[in-house]
């Protein structure tokens, strides 16, 4: 007899589906986060980061979650969660509900606190029964001050959990009770009483000792640090939030008779609008294919196309670039940038979330709110952090107690445990330093996708730099044109012009662009193919044309014109129809200005660049003597450059990558660093780890000098925040340390971190 098993096939956790950022509300540490973020992530398919420092959570969920369901799972944990709203938070102003009330509690907290502490540090100050104005004083610091710790400690109590909070509340109650008890059950409310400072009185009894001044300036020194944390997360995101509030309010859009969006004039049916009235509307209310104004001083209202008048723009808002850049007809034009010159009719291309400065605003806050590895660590030991430090605290109340049955000095070993451990600064770590290096990233045209790419920049040793339109200007305009006697060039230009009209490459535009300016309207092309990194072909005015290395066999004379264009530094096409090479046209690309300086600043870096294009390698290495780059890789196919970036690797070379086009996006997306031009295509951008909005090559070094400080920051603040609890911990249950010098250094570690973050602000 046989039997057969069938197993029961172990189910997939459904698939995250869908995104969401929630505001958290309530965190007070970086416990809270590890906290929530633990919840969450217990729920089916849900993957949730939180990010103390942002008071942010990037939640991912699958279908038949709803997000009220993660709302209700943050709020059974003890905090408040919502969608923002679209409007953007003000930096530290009376606006501020939560700053506002943070400073008013602070403030009447130093007031009341200050007198207690002197009063039990200057024996000289006391009279009679001066402890009953202390307690008069520091009662309301603790209970009305101290009011949104004890609330957030019970709240957490009641949900199983213990945070900084907990052991700050537990340490200042005790303290508060414990004098109570003194008062009135002890001898404390007579004249001669004991305060803590007076460590060296050997006495058991503990009854007449005191901690109103351990309680209240405890409670004013955490408000202190709460409230310049706060301030300072504030700056911190400060760049975040200046970038989103860049654009333009308001726009004068033209309507035309005949429809809202406007009547086309019959003239050459090229899609002229004739008149139009000026009608000022919200940018909100702006759709694509709609024209407006930009008078001079005004800014941009969207991304678009210039369709009339000339002018200068200033984009230094965007990309840290002062020069302002002329355009006019045909040229695009960014949102939010600057019209410093004549009057201006632009088209909307794009508009809302889909404008380059709101894709800018985007990156930069994927990048803040993300989690570098590290601090994943940090969090981690966040999450068991508290309960430890309560168990330590017990167990240095014990220990004091056993060995000298000193109930005074047990206890005050105990609260100087309690209120010195925080992992505040842990959490701040990481956070802090990320939105303060990619807010001075944006300001100056650099855009980092996320934490993980400072580790990168890091590790990097050689640099690949595509040529076109990274170390040139990527603008090539025809020089020349050499023709086998016999051809007329007036038809060589025509035919290979009208072939090249249909292909977007910069050689094609420029062999499209002259031809049409020596001989004028050019005929259309007909079966045209496209033969990648080689050519163009096609059919013009009954001819068989080839444009490119598509040709077996060229005459010697044919040849001989294509080396002497490329010895001299320019990029040479072969044209022919009907099978035959007939001549050469030759196209030259400048290099920029500031590409030399970009290599040595490079270098500077410790990286090797290598010059990568599919042009011929006369050419290349001409432009790379000029930038002083001493590795050359030429005539490379598009489909091959992932190939060059995977052998430099195989070499054991860390790669970092910088390119534009749509024929660079694979390689940069290989490379372990990838930095787009962001004057380039989307497919460029999408695949990098790093946007350089501007097209100076500069601005890669300045990227990568940028994350490897911001790294360095971040790790910084890791040593500290693990070195300070590891050398303070011992220290206070050693009994070296008064629980109000505790309460100071735990605020001070905070701050610190803080801002010492806030340093990358003066980045350059």
């Amino acid at each position: 007899m046989t039997s057969t098993t069938t197993e029961t096939p172990i189910s997939e956790p459904p698939a995250p589906t869908a995104e969401v950022e929630l505001l958290i509300g309530g965190m007070t540490c970086a416990s809270c986060a590890a906290r929530i973020e633990k919840k969450l992530n217990r729920m089916d398919g849900v993957v949730a980061t939180v990010n103390y420092a942002t008071e942010k959570a990037k939640v991912s969920y699958p279908a038949g979650t709803e997000v009220a369901d993660l709302i209700a799972t943050v709020v059974k944990t003890g905090y408040t969660a919502e969608e923002p709203v679209p409007e953007p938070v003000q930096e530290d102003t009376p606006q501020d509900p939560e700053l506002a009330s943070l400073r008013h509690r602070l403030l009447v907290s130093v007031l009341l606190a200050a007198p207690v502490v002197l009063l039990a540090m200057v024996p000289s100050l006391q009279f009679d029964n001066w402890q009953w104005l202390s307690l008069t004083l520091a009662a309301p610091v603790v209970v009305w001050g101290g009011g949104p710790l004890h609330r957030a400690a019970w709240t957490n109590l009641r949900h199983g959990a213990a945070t900084m909070d907990t052991l700050v509340s537990v340490g200042t109650v005790a303290a508060l009770g414990w004098s109570l008890w003194a008062l009135f059950f002890g001898d404390a409310g007579m004249p001669g009483m004991r305060h803590p400072f007076e460590l060296t009185v050997s006495r058991t009894d503990g009854a007449s000792t005191i901690y109103l001044e351990v309680a209240a300036g405890v409670t004013a020194f955490i408000l202190l640090g709460r409230y310049l944390e706060a301030r300072s997360k504030r700056r911190a995101g400060a760049a975040l939030r200046a970038l989103m509030e860049l654009g333009a309010k308001d726009v004068a859009v033209l309507r035309y008779e005949g429809g809202e969006r406007g009547a086309l004039s019959a003239e050459g049916g090229g899609g002229r609008r004739e008149g139009g009235r000026e009608v000022r509307i919200p940018v909100d209310l702006l759709t694509v294919g709609d024209r407006f104004v930009v008078r001079p001083g005004e800014k941009v209202a969207t991304d678009g196309t210039v369709v009339e008048g000339t002018s200068a723009v200033d984009a230094s808002m965007l990309t840290g670039e002062s020069v302002p850049v002329d355009v006019g007809p045909g040229d695009a034009v960014t949102g939010a940038t600057v019209n410093a010159g004549g009057r201006l009719v632009v088209e909307a291309t794009r508009i809302g979330a889909d404008t380059r400065l709101a894709r800018m605003a985007q990156l930069v806050e994927a990048a803040q709110t993300g989690k570098a590895e590290v601090q994943r660590l940090a969090d981690r030991i966040s999450g068991v952090f508290v309960p430890a430090v309560l168990l330590i605290a017990v167990a240095t109340f014990g220990g004091w107690l056993g060995a000298t049955g000193d109930t005074v000095a047990a206890f005050t070993a105990a609260v100087a445990v309690l209120i010195i451990a925080c992992p505040c600064a842990l959490g701040l770590a990481t956070p802090t330093a990320l939105m303060v290096g990619t807010g001075r990233g944006a300001q100056l045209g650099i855009l980092i996708k996320g934490p993980e790419v400072l580790e990168s920049t890091r590790r990097v040793d050689t640099v690949v730099l595509d040529k076109t339109g990274t170390v040139t200007t990527g603008r090539m305009s025809l020089q020349d044109v050499y023709v086998v006697d016999g051809t007329d060039e007036r038809q060589l230009l025509r035919l290979a012009g009208a072939l090249e009209h249909a292909s977007e490459h910069p050689v094609a535009r420029a062999v499209a662009a002259g031809a049409g300016e020596r001989v004028g309207e050019l005929p259309a092309a007909e079966r045209f193919e496209n033969v990648p990194g080689r050519g163009v072909r096609g059919r013009v005015e009954g001819r068989e044309v080839a444009v490119g290395r598509l040709f077996e066999t060229v005459p010697d004379e044919v040849a001989r014109a294509k080396e002497r264009a490329e010895r001299s530094g320019r990029t040479a096409v072969v044209v022919g129809w009907d099978g035959v090479a007939r001549g050469v046209l030759a196209v030259a690309d400048t290099v920029k200005e500031t590409s030399a300086e970009a290599v040595r600043e490079l270098r500077a870096l410790g990286l090797t660049p290598v010059l990568l294009t599919g042009d011929n390698q006369a050419v290349a290495e001409a432009v790379a003597e000029a930038v002083g780059i001493d590795r050359v890789i030429a005539e490379v196919l598009p489909e091959d450059k992932v190939a060059v970036v995977r052998r430099l690797q195989d070499e054991g070379r860390v790669v970092a990558m910088v390119g534009d086009g749509v024929n660079d996006a694979a390689a940069l997306a290989t490379a372990d660093l990838g930095l787009a031009m962001g004057t380039g295509t989307d497919a460029a951008i999408e695949a990098s780890d790093l946007t350089l909005v501007r097209g100076d090559l500069r601005v890669a070094a300045d990227a990568i000098r940028l994350s490897r400080r911001t790294l360095a920051t971040i790790k910084g603040n890791l040593v500290w925040a693990f070195g300070y609890n590891v050398a303070a911990l011992p220290l206070a249950a050693a009994g070296l340390l008064n629980p109000m010098i505790a309460g100071a250094a735990m605020a001070f570690s905070s701050v610190f971190v803080v801002t010492n973050s806030l340093r990358l602000r003066a980045f350059k």
